[in-house]
């Protein structure tokens, strides 16, 4: 639907937007994930022994902006069956790190463990993209009861990280300090006051002028306060709600991406090549299932909670296909499996903007964060309490997607056993881990961690082997 101007609304999917508020509207996604695609490959290639210095590093970094770039258009505008054509932004999966971590451990580290991590990605990734495929006949086991479930617990997974980076950063020596605290709550307040006071963009835009709203306080309380504090053990620290304008300085201003088994290599000069190796490859192939189920999720929590409808076959099948093939890719240039992004699904439902024009501009952005380090260095300086004010209210709004899920076709007796069990069990075994410490291994880096996944396959049965209750 278009207006007089021939420019189309941002809550609709097709059509285009004025540039200046697709830009907006883009910028959102990228703040709201940009952190969370970066974090994985540092711990992984943290395990993997290589320091922060290290060229490969840095290399592998600027390639996993490019490459999120890239699959989310390929996920917004389809190739083929390729991509849901869904407001849907990839990024690298933090839900292999355990297993990744795992793998550099019993391989020994250095550049033979992370091809081997590559190596195995590459074929988890094509294996997924199987799966897409096969989707259709398997949609019967996701109706609405499972489905939202999972949405539900992805979003009650994501709120302990918000509310963490409130605080300014679990791990911070003045976390839960009362300046990131009051950071957090000046951003938020700013997202709440343009989300219902203002209309037009300002409204649609508001996670974006609630961000900018604390780069803007953070740089004034830079001047005003003690920008430094002494931990317990007599270290001078900085705080953590310090804007590092220096690092955008110190920032090349192009960077050519590297491939592997080409030219991407580590400080020794070693090449980086894909390794095979089944310690790497069994594991990465149970997780990849584990992706492709929360990638339903997050396609339905994208369409619930954004456009107020279930997905489609086709639209659950492509995002899989793209997940797979988007994490396969993803290996060329040295990068961990890419994934929907459940940040982004929060900001869908919370801003209704679903046109696949204006998210695209978050993913050029991406892109050219990927080409000139400079521009990510910008967003990579955001304090994590400025994220958190944004986080905290996104991530809930997933949970309230989930609930609409679920009570969308009733609430039976059925429904509510499902759910109980399935967040009751399920997501409280995997959201605390340390209940499966004497179990194999496998069974921590599958369902441990974040409670989706077990929340989802408790879900799945129960649907099965309950009977549904006979209408009056």
């Amino acid at each position: 639907m278009s207006n007089k101007s021939g420019y189309s609304s941002p809550f609709v999917l097709e059509g285009k937007v004025p540039l200046g508020q697709a830009i907006l509207y883009g910028l959102q996604h990228v703040l709201a994930m940009f952190a969370g695609n970066l974090t994985p490959i540092i711990l992984i290639l943290g395990a993997c022994g290589f320091e922060a210095s290290d060229v490969i590093r840095v290399s592998i970094i600027q390639n996993a902006m490019l490459v999120a770039g890239l699959v989310t258009l390929v996920q917004l505008f389809t190739i083929g069956p390729i991509g849901a054509k869904l407001p849907i932004v990839m990024g690298t999966s933090s839900g292999f790190i355990g297993v990744c971590q795992g793998i550099a451990q019993s391989m020994g580290g250095g550049i033979i463990a992370y091809g081997a991590i590559m190596g195995a990605s590459l074929i988890g990734g094509l294996f997924e993209t199987v799966l897409g495929f096969c989707l259709k006949p398997l949609r019967r086991f996701f109706p609405s009861v499972v489905t939202g479930t999972v949405v539900m617990a992805i979003g009650l997974s994501l709120i302990s990280v918000g509310i963490n980076s409130f605080g300014g950063g679990s791990g911070k020596g003045d976390f839960g300090s009362f300046v990131n605290l009051a950071v957090g709550l000046i951003v938020l307040l700013t997202i709440v006051i343009m989300k219902h006071f203002t209309k037009g963009p300002t409204s649609a835009a508001a996670i974006l002028v609630g961000i900018i709203v604390g780069y803007i306080v953070c740089t004034i309380l830079g001047f005003i306060l003690p920008t430094t504090y002494v931990d317990a053990d007599g270290v001078t620290q900085t705080c953590s709600w310090v804007i590092n304008w220096g690092a955008v300085a110190d920032a090349s201003w192009i960077s050519v991406p590297k491939i592997i088994g080409v030219n991407l290599r580590d400080g020794n000069g070693e090449l980086l090549k894909y390794v095979f190796d089944l310690r790497a490859i069994i594991p990465l192939m149970i997780m990849f299932i584990v992706t492709a189920v929360e990638t339903v999720g997050d396609t339905s929590g994208i369409t619930e909670g954004g456009m107020g409808r279930e997905a489609t076959d086709k639209e659950l099948s492509g995002s899989v296909t793209c997940d797979g093939l988007g994490s396969s890719f993803a290996t060329l240039f040295g990068v961990l499996p890419n994934t929907s992004f459940s940040q982004n699904v929060g900001l869908v439902g919370m801003t209704k903007v679903v046109n696949l024009f204006a998210i695209s501009m978050g993913a050029f952005f991406l892109i050219l964060c990927g080409l000139f380090p400079k521009l990510a260095a910008i967003v990579n300086i955001m304090p994590q309490s400025v994220l958190g004010g944004a986080a905290v209210m996104m991530f809930a709004s997933i949970v309230v997607s989930g609930i609409q899920l679920i009570t969308k076709d009733g609430v039976s007796t059925k429904t509510v056993t499902i759910v109980s069990v399935a967040l009751g069990l399920g997501y409280g075994l995997g959201a605390n881990s340390a209940i499966l410490s004497s179990l194999p291994q496998w069974v921590t880096y599958i369902f441990g961690g974040s409670g989706i996944v077990p929340a989802a396959v408790v879900a799945i049965i129960m649907n099965v082997a309950i009977p549904n209750e006979k209408k009056k």
